[in-house]
């Protein structure tokens, strides 16, 4: 079975002009044991691809974290109270109020 990540346009958009005015390659997202509900998302920037990453265009996901969100959505909003990246992830069962910790079924 395919592991498969969607990215919206807004979140394409934002990744491509993150990665040219950062002076970074890479968009790496990450998932880490943590957070209020388990598992927390992370957000950074890469110059190198390791050799368990997949490659989303301009954004690389390692395997593992892969496993825990494929079939999420990768989204960039900017609100009132700021700009920011989500992932909306049906296997998420839980998270908390700030949205970046989250559990799985």
């Amino acid at each position: 079975m395919e592991k498969k990540l969607e990215f919206t346009d807004s979140a394409k958009n934002q990744i491509e002009k993150i990665t040219k005015s950062e002076e970074k390659k890479y968009f790496r997202i990450a998932v880490q044991g943590g957070g209020c509900s388990g598992f927390k998302y992370n957000f950074s920037f890469d110059d190198k691809i390791e050799k368990d990453d997949i490659l989303f265009n301009k954004a690389v996901i390692d395997k593992q974290s892969l496993n825990i969100i494929a079939g999420s959505t990768v989204d960039f909003k900017k609100e009132m109270i700021g700009e920011s990246f989500s992932i909306n992830n049906p296997k998420a069962s839980a998270s908390c109020g700030c949205g970046l910790s989250f559990s799985v079924k």
